[in-house]
């Protein structure tokens, strides 16, 4: 069973909002294919939006969390999970701070937090 709530603080003039994800034993198995084939778009040089970047770490999250990580770990690796180079322009704007809530199998709830999980790159407008 995965549950992940993700709260998203993006541009200051936003509101922040909220992603759920859950899935029960069965739909697993989903879940985690949709994570392999946002991984094959990165390793074919793809870019990826607000949500396919919210699944990668939900993905990582739960099984980090599975292996027994601790939360500090979970949040200094998290950071290293993609770079501006891998998402869209804008994503890292929009995904300045997230907060997750995670609640896998029957193991404790978590609540983790992502500072800044992609550095913003340095974007030129050109004529």
């Amino acid at each position: 069973m995965i549950h992940i709530a993700a709260t998203i603080k993006g541009e200051r003039d936003l509101p922040p909002f909220t992603r759920v994800f859950d899935y029960g034993t069965g739909d697993e198995e989903i879940f985690f294919s949709s994570a392999a084939m946002i991984h094959e778009k990165l390793l074919c040089r793809m870019k990826i939006n607000v949500n396919e970047a919210l699944i990668i770490y939900c993905a990582y999250l739960a099984k980090a969390i599975r292996a027994g990580k601790k939360d500090s770990t979970l949040q200094e690796e998290g950071t290293k999970i993609l770079s501006a180079d891998n998402v869209m322009i804008g994503v890292p704007e929009t995904l300045r701070a997230i907060t997750f809530e995670a609640r896998i199998d029957s193991l404790h709830a978590r609540k983790i937090k992502f500072n800044k999980p992609i550095p913003s790159g340095k974007y030129a407008l050109t004529s």
